[in-house]
């Protein structure tokens, strides 16, 4: 068999192929959550958040309101080197990103079915 015949066929079956999986995974909220930093806040992000009053009076102070956390948990990322992982029971992550110019970091505990946020920190320049 020629070389090019080789080649047409792996492009058709290759073709094929994806239009197959595209058929299958065109109304499924399918996902490609493979890094940590995407696993870890996708995991926090699913789970019912309860605020603490420290959380709540730093977010008040800042001018900020709850919805910058959602914010974060999508777009933010986790500082593993600050985070304690290797607790038994809750996790504890801390989590950056920016809004409106402004550098955020959130302390997280991460347990079974709530994520509590500690404290949410406003970083200087």
């Amino acid at each position: 068999m020629k070389l090019i015949h080789r080649v047409a066929y792996y492009l058709g079956g290759f073709t094929i192929g994806i239009v197959i999986l595209l058929f299958f995974l065109s109304g499924k909220r399918a996902s490609c959550d493979y890094s940590p930093n995407a696993r870890t806040l996708k995991n926090i992000r699913i789970k019912e958040r309860v605020f603490t009053k420290e959380a709540l009076l730093e977010l008040k102070e800042n001018n900020l309101d709850t919805s910058v956390v959602s914010l974060l948990l999508k777009n933010g990322s986790v500082l593993f080197s600050e985070s304690s992982t290797n607790l038994d029971s809750c996790k504890q992550y801390v989590i950056e990103g920016v809004e409106k110019n402004r550098i955020i970091k959130l302390r997280i505990e991460n347990c079974d079915r709530t994520a509590k946020i500690l404290s949410a920190h406003l970083e200087v320049d």
